[in-house]
């Protein structure tokens, strides 16, 4: 059954036009509310956000839709997702809230819900969800409204968390390292956690005022961040993303290493502790054809999902793997967390530089890329990926390609845009598949 908010992460769209709207926000708290309604006891919500302007107005809509159905509810303000995912099953709370909108500019902003047991909701959940934001949904009696509150040692609670998951023969000392925040939810904890861990730490991107979040900073636009590495003669950089679920990191020499090469170091070092479980690690279709060649040299599996990074844990979970993520950054490590933790991996792949003595450089720069191209295409409506026209072209794509790489065409599940990729042996070969393959769904979409 199709789903009709819901799309591969949460509910996401410009603010004050459906369905990201106060109102609908409000609904979106009386369904989940009564949804995780179950047994007798007093039941709560964690709420958390980013740093958007429309945070405020979101969070007074959903606090007002939970307490209406009678649930309680905890506000722990700019938090990253995945410590409002820890928080949710700390503290024994029935679901918890994100409202951010991820990478997206500031205008944007979603709604993503968690369970009870930190994980995000199942297609179950979503629908039953869904179906009551279209009915009516009972009230609690007058006497039995929920109640708000606001808790002032949240950050500190998830710095402890994050610093509990590196080494503890391990220190910091004598690194500087720069980290972006992307003006977004991790501005204070991020930069507080490693430097607590000894770190020198130049903070960027950690100066939010409401319109300012993913702004030329952050995992989706890393040159700042690369720039500042080689000004401040870092040893490394870590960028994250608006809501910090998703890492990037700037070696000492500036460059960008992705997903796939730090999912590579971590897997790699867990592999060599006898830590890595599953026999590999879990990564989507968009992952480098490199990073499975390389894996594959060590006897380790790549088993790929779709894009998504609740895909990755459902394989996760459901085949005993520990290590899984996106070449975009989003990386699972689920000894310690439900979800994509950017500060958790980047103190990952920090053991990895400390334990090495060796720069990030070598450390991270684990396998050659095969050579990858992926270009997006916005359109305006239609499906263009049913036009005749362009699945001839796709086809004859995916037949030059045979044997020596392969092409991925794909909607984007949060934006009207059609994502192109191609990859092989011949960088050449890829640039006018790709370019062939646009210019067809540019013609079908005009």
């Amino acid at each position: 059954m199709a789903r009709k908010y819901f799309g591969t992460d949460g509910i996401r769209g410009k603010t004050n036009a459906a369905p990201m709207t106060a109102a609908m926000a409000m609904r979106v708290g009386m369904a989940a509310g009564a949804h995780f309604r179950r047994g007798d006891h007093r039941h709560r919500v964690v709420i958390g956000k980013d740093t958007r302007l429309s945070g405020y107005m979101l969070e007074n809509a959903l606090v007002a839709g939970f307490t209406s159905v009678g649930m309680d509810v905890v506000l722990v303000g700019p938090m990253p997702t995945p410590a409002v995912a820890m928080l949710t099953h700390s503290m024994r709370a029935d679901m918890g809230v994100m409202i951010s909108a991820s990478h997206n500019p500031y205008a944007d902003n979603g709604i993503k819900l968690f369970g009870p047991d930190g994980y995000k909701l199942s297609d179950a959940d979503e629908l039953a969800i869904e179906a009551l934001i279209e009915s009516e949904v009972a009230l609690a009696p007058s006497a039995d409204i929920g109640r708000a509150r606001r808790i002032e040692d949240a950050r500190g609670r998830y710095i402890h968390f994050a610093k509990s998951t590196f080494p503890e023969d391990l220190r910091l000392d004598g690194l500087k390292i720069v980290v972006d925040c992307a003006n977004g939810a991790a501005y204070q904890v991020a930069p507080s956690a490693l430097w607590e861990l000894g770190a020198q730490v130049v903070a960027i991107g950690v100066e939010p005022n409401g319109k300012n979040i993913n702004d030329q900073v952050g995992s989706t636009a890393p040159l700042t961040l690369c720039e500042t590495v080689v000004a401040a003669g870092a040893d490394l950089g870590i960028a994250l993303d608006g809501d910090a679920d998703r890492l990037i990191v700037a070696d000492e020499q500036g460059e960008v290493v992705d997903g796939d090469q730090l999912m590579a170091a971590i897997a790699g070092g867990w592999a060599r502790q006898g830590r890595l479980r599953g026999g590999g690690l879990v990564a989507t279709v968009m992952s480098n054809l490199g990073l499975e060649r390389h894996l594959a040299a060590q006897g380790l599996d790549l088993v790929r999902t779709a894009v998504g990074d609740r895909h990755v844990l459902e394989r996760m979970r459901g085949s005993g793997y520990n290590v899984g993520g996106e070449q975009s950054g989003h990386i699972i490590l689920s000894d310690y967390a439900t979800t994509g933790d950017g500060l958790v991996a980047a103190l990952q792949v920090l053991a990895e530089i400390v334990r090495a003595g060796t720069p990030a450089s070598e450390v991270l720069r684990r396998f050659e890329p095969v050579p990858q191209l992926l270009r997006n295409v916005r359109f305006g409506g239609g499906k263009p990926l049913e036009d005749d026209a362009v699945r001839t072209v796709i086809a004859a794509a995916e037949a030059e390609l045979a044997g020596n790489g392969r092409v991925l065409i794909r909607a984007s599940g949060t934006e009207p845009v059609i994502r192109v990729m191609a990859e092989g042996d011949d960088a050449g070969q890829v640039e006018a598949v790709v370019g062939r393959i646009c210019d067809a769904v540019k013609r079908a979409a005009a």
